[in-house]
């Protein structure tokens, strides 16, 4: 019994050798969680006052608590008698091994971050990346979906986003149509025109202001090419697209407006 006795002597001394040490670990992580959720939701309300989108402040928010709750870990660690530069070695070497692995994926990660800080678009916005053009669904953050005129969803990395350049046709909130016409030279250009104008001024689709463009775009080799560049809200580009066409069309065919056709240089009436 005396050997029982020694382990039980020795074991004791241990416990009350650490057991301040493990109870100031355990309040330290007690202490420091509590800290840590109260800190976040501190740095979420400072940057919904500082017009942060929603996506930009709950993420932001939620890499500050975990970022504090790692290092109240690394202190309750040390107080508890654990060598925290290993700790911190680990943790490092851990972060480098999968940073090579994820590289791709970080630097998506990295750009979605800028995205959500540097606002070059935002939901609902009509954009072109990189010869992709869509209305922006959703911005993750390695992500960003667009939704395509087909209705094809486009899933661009928002890598491509900060590498290329980005097209913002929703910026301004007026998005400028270039419809082309083509008449004869026998035609009257001031004519033609005015009957146009006629016709824009009349769709409440187009903005009066900035105020629509007409003028002669260029002369071929057997008719005159009349630019048409009214604005419109970019939700109806294409709409207004086919309705200014199919009422130029109505209205040339109305007011005997000779037009060149596609495949010839022979000058004739356009029906209804």
């Amino acid at each position: 019994m005396p050997n029982l006795e020694k382990y039980l002597q020795v074991i004791l001394d241990n416990i009350i050798a650490y057991a301040p040490k493990l109870v100031g670990a355990i309040a330290i992580l007690i202490i420091g969680f509590w800290a840590a959720n109260r800190l976040e939701k501190v740095v979420i309300e400072r940057l919904k006052h500082s017009n942060f989108s929603p996506e930009i402040t709950s993420f932001l928010g939620s890499m500050f608590g975990i970022a504090f709750k790692i290092a109240v870990l690394l202190m309750a660690a040390g107080i508890a008698g654990f060598d925290t530069s290993a700790l911190v070695g680990m943790l490092a070497a851990a972060g480098f091994a999968v940073g090579l692995a994820l590289q791709g994926g970080l630097g998506n990660f990295a750009s979605g971050i800028l995205i959500l800080i540097f606002k070059p678009y935002k939901v609902g916005d009509w954009i072109d990346i990189n010869g992709k053009f869509g209305k922006v669904e959703e911005i993750q953050i390695f992500n960003t979906l667009l939704i395509s005129p087909g209705l094809k969803t486009l899933i661009i990395p928002n890598g491509q986003v900060t590498s290329n350049v980005v097209t913002n046709y929703s910026k301004k909130g007026h998005i400028r149509l270039d419809i082309l016409v083509h008449i004869p030279y026998e035609e009257s250009f001031p004519r033609a025109k005015t009957i146009i104008e006629d016709i824009l001024e009349k769709m409440p689709s187009v903005l009066k202001q900035p105020e629509p463009q007409i003028g002669i775009e260029s002369f071929d080799n057997f008719s005159v090419q009349i630019s048409i560049k009214p604005y419109v809200h970019p939700d109806l580009y294409w709409d207004v697209t086919y309705d200014i066409r199919a009422k130029v069309k109505a209205a040339f065919s109305q007011n005997d407006i000779q037009v060149m056709y596609p495949d010839s240089v022979k000058l004739g009436k356009i029906g209804d």
